[in-house]
């Protein structure tokens, strides 16, 4: 823990010796299952188990890391005078009632600013309501008609360019805000470099034991904490305040980047075209399309090692133009017509995704393989060069702005976002006092569809955007962003935890080679230093909820993981939603059979196993008792699912209408800012 002061020292230094014990145990135990613990009889299970138990070890050492660092920071530096700031909340398809509240929280804010309601269902009514609150009201303007809107990356992505602010805190539909949110954020960027501040996110609504498992104390906490102190603290999309210039740089810096790679793309494909046309046309063809073409291969290769040299690709995109222009159009004008609806043609043809004006963005290396396969006539390649590269232009016409200072790489913008802002050099700021509250999913079908976008949105940027390998980011930072992409893999460890125990009961599968005093030597003491770091590290908070659904969803973790595989690889799309703020109709039922099926399992399994205990039946007492008693700490985790289907019938409707609520609006307001949690 650093600050100035430290924080609790005793608890500091306990929680490092801890994390020293933790991981030193962790690795007596995992190494002893390497060399000694090996069941070849029953192999394919033996080996599984401990592939499921290298990934907790690995899981251990990148968490043990990240928290070795852990940053308390006592009281907020003094507030920054006369800046100017945007507020902005996000709206999708949220009741009006709702956002209105939220409007009316966000212009009592005390710092002087400016709130806008960024409005993607474009609501007369909305709009009415928030100018009638104070606020200014915002939709898209027309240029994003027909385009990929990017859901909130894209709605926040316009507002960008319609206002001015130095700084934006951005809220969800949702959040309210307490008076001093800006009074106690806007000091930390007198530091020049730092790009966000991150306050934590907490739910007004959530009933006694939090049966849903909604609040994150641990997040929102000690991983945040953990994460701020190796300057790797995440954007969670709400509930922070961002500077412009940060946001405006990326989105520049990865414009020009991605303008860069079309070109390289169109560079490639027009070496295909013409080395194709070269390859068929023999000796045949006319010496002036025959000279053309050379002029246009070196012009080409004086591209590519223009750019090479850092040259800008401005200069580099309109000088190629003009030089092809000026080969093909005499040719051209004299013997070729069709030749763009030619290659529009085969690009159609041969892959779906590129679109039939040709812009090479849409291309990757099998379309360039495609047209480099082509027989293309020498006057063909000419004008289907020529209309390649016409169609490099420094607007990226497919998106409704050039620019996209948000991430839209995933549906979890604000992590790709922050990864981005890192790699750039940017500093990012946790501040460990509720300072917003807002509404929580109210029913299990909202919650499992919020965790599998979350999951889904972490994986895609771990495809595009892997943090070990993107250039800019500190060792830490890589190691504390793949830790949280790495938890996610998490769903497939947890079938082979679960599996393990009624295997043995029911059909005698043995994962280990013996249930040993050697065994249990390894085992116990690293399990037990585990349980007593976790209590360390979640001091005094109620961590439990968050521990069973971390093995409870793991249908939905491993869901997560294949869907986005599907989309980045083959193109599949996610099916993305909002997070419902009313309870959704419905039996949840059908939405956990798969953990209902390993509870009934992991009962008949336990069942077995007493019963031939009972009955004298097992040679093996204590290899029943040991999978019995990991079959009911199973049982124990896997039952927060069924609370939450027998606790749905019984908890009233929440606070979804905010119109109709005002007594618990009025109770929440007036404890965010209250205190740190």
């Amino acid at each position: 823990m650093e600050d100035s002061p430290d924080g609790p020292v005793l608890r500091k230094h306990l929680l490092r010796a801890l994390i020293v014990a933790n991981l030193a145990l962790a690795s007596y135990y995992i190494s002893w299952r390497y060399l000694f613990s090996i069941n070849w009889d029953y192999w394919p299970m033996s080996l599984a188990l401990l592939a499921a138990e290298t990934y907790s070890f690995i899981s251990i050492w990148l968490f043990g890391f990240m928290l070795w660092r852990l940053k308390v920071r006592r009281n907020p530096p003094p507030s920054m005078p006369g800046a100017e700031v945007d507020v902005f909340i996000t709206r999708y398809n949220e009741p009006v009632e709702l956002v209105r509240e939220t409007v009316r929280a966000a212009v009592a804010i005390h710092y002087p600013h400016n709130t806008y309601v960024l409005d993607d269902g474009n609501s007369r009514e909305l709009e009415e309501a928030a100018l009638a609150e104070g606020a200014k009201y915002i939709v898209r303007p027309d240029d994003w008609a027909g385009h990929e809107r990017h859901a909130k990356a894209g709605n926040v992505n316009s507002a960008l360019f319609q206002t001015q602010g130095e700084f934006i805190l951005i809220l969800d539909a949702d959040q309210l805000a307490a008076p001093e949110i800006l009074d106690e954020t806007l000091g930390y960027f007198a530091d020049p470099k730092v790009a966000l501040v991150q306050t934590p996110q907490w739910f007004y609504n959530v009933p006694k034991g939090d049966y849903l498992g909604s609040q994150a104390p641990l997040f929102y906490g000690p991983i945040q904490q953990a994460k701020d102190g190796w300057n790797a603290a995440f954007f969670c999309g709400t509930n922070a305040v961002l500077r412009r210039e940060a946001f405006m740089e990326i989105g520049i810096r990865y414009y020009a980047r991605d303008l860069l790679r079309r070109l390289n793309v169109a560079l490639d494909a027009g070496n295909s075209i013409v080395a194709s046309a070269e390859r068929h046309s023999g000796t045949a063809t006319d010496p002036e399309v025959q000279e053309a073409l050379r002029g246009l291969r070196a012009s080409l290769g004086q591209a590519r090692s223009r750019l090479s040299g850092g040259a800008s690709a401005q200069e580099v995109t309109w000088e190629l133009q003009r030089t092809a222009e000026m080969l093909a159009k005499p040719i051209i004008e004299r013997e070729l017509t069709g030749a763009r609806a030619e290659l529009s043609s085969i690009l159609t043809d041969d892959d779906e995704n590129v679109n039939q004006s040709f812009d090479p963005i849409q291309m990757d290396s099998e379309t360039v393989r495609v047209l480099a396969s082509r027989e293309w006539s020498p006057l063909g390649a000419l004008g289907s060069v020529r209309g390649l590269l016409q169609s490099i232009d420094l607007d990226v016409w497919q998106e409704a702005q050039p620019v996209m200072p948000m991430a839209t790489i995933s549906v979890t913008e604000d992590f790709a976002t922050n990864m981005r802002l890192h790699a750039a050099g940017w500093r990012s700021i946790f501040h460990h006092k509720v300072l917003a509250s807002g509404l929580a999913p109210e029913d299990l079908r909202s919650v499992i569809g919020q965790r599998l976008r979350w999951a889904q949105g972490t994986i895609q940027v771990l495809l595009r955007q892997n943090p070990l390998t993107m250039g800019g980011l500190t060792v830490a930072q890589r190691l504390s962003y793949f830790e949280t992409m790495w938890s996610y893999m998490y769903g497939f460890a947890a079938v082979i935890y679960l599996a393990a125990g009624p295997l043995f009961l029911i059909f005698g599968v043995l994962p280990v080679r013996a249930y040993s005093s050697d065994f249990f030597i390894h085992l116990l003491p690293y399990l037990a230093v585990n349980q007593l770091f976790f209590a360390v590290v979640g001091w005094g908070m109620p961590t439990w909820r968050g521990q069973q659904y971390s093995l409870a969803l793991f249908p939905t973790w491993i869901m997560a993981v294949v869907s986005a595989v599907k989309n980045v690889f083959l193109g599949t799309r996610l099916n993305f939603a909002v997070t419902s703020k009313t309870r959704m109709a419905g039996s949840d039922v059908r939405l956990v059979w798969p953990q209902l099926a390993v509870i009934l399992v992991l009962i008949i399994g336990a069942l077995i196993g007493l019963g031939r205990l009972a009955f004298g039946t097992s040679q093996d007492g204590v290899a029943i008792l040991t999978n019995v008693g990991w079959t009911c700490y199973n049982l124990a985790m896997l039952s927060v699912i069924v609370d939450a289907l027998a606790r749905r019938s019984r908890v009233p409707a929440g606070l979804s209408h905010l119109g109709t609520a005002t007594l618990e609006v009025a109770q929440a307001t007036a404890r965010i800012g209250g205190g740190r949690r």
